[in-house]
């Protein structure tokens, strides 16, 4: 009888997580916030000493979300941190990528940003409102770290991702400092929101 492939993976907490059937009770904020530290954005390639990981992002994106729309309750800020959540155990693919694997890869990515949600008290699906406007911050910050970081030209810029208010942006800058530094700042925004949350 062949024994069946190993779906989990080990996290630093201990927690054992089914890739393919993930649970609420196996997520910990320090996994998540410990692998979105180490995993870089634009596949490494960004100028600067350190990679611009994924959890850098995600503070951004969870701060321009705040500024783009009337003020809105503190777990919809949660879902704006958490919104590339999946990443810390799949990565981050870039968009071309991610097309070319297909259907599978979006599968799993919906399978662990719900298990995310649910295990932070969020629903399963995030309102359409919500979701158009973590999207919109989602492609403004990559505006940003594409012209600032990733040597994109503006125009170029404008035209994948759109351009952005330069009021919106125009006091933000992109961080790069070490990943145990991010990795606490991402945790601490979290454990700010679950407490405004409360």
């Amino acid at each position: 009888m062949k024994t069946p492939a190993r779906a989990w993976q080990r996290m630093l907490s201990g927690r054992r997580l089914d890739l393919l059937d993930p649970t609420p009770v196996d997520i910990e904020i320090e996994d998540i916030a410990h692998g979105l530290a180490f995993v870089a954005r634009w596949n490494g390639q960004t100028h600067g000493d350190f990679a611009y990981s994924v959890a850098e992002h995600s503070l951004l994106v969870e701060e321009i979300f705040g500024r783009i729309g009337p003020r809105v309750q503190a777990r919809w800020h949660l879902a704006a941190l958490l919104h590339d959540g999946p990443e810390y155990v799949i990565g981050d693919m870039i968009s071309p990528v991610k097309a070319a694997v297909g259907p599978g890869y979006a599968a799993l990515d919906q399978r662990l940003a719900t298990a995310i949600r649910l295990r932070f008290g969020l629903p399963a699906d995030i309102p359409r409102q919500i979701k158009t406007r973590i999207k919109k911050a989602d492609r403004i910050s990559a505006w940003m770290e594409a012209t600032r970081i990733a040597g994109f030209s503006t125009a170029e810029a404008d035209r994948f991702f759109g351009a952005p208010d330069p009021a919106t942006i125009a006091d933000l800058a992109i961080v790069l400092r070490t990943p145990t530094e991010t990795r606490a700042a991402f945790t601490a925004r979290h454990a700010d929101l679950m407490e405004q949350i409360a």
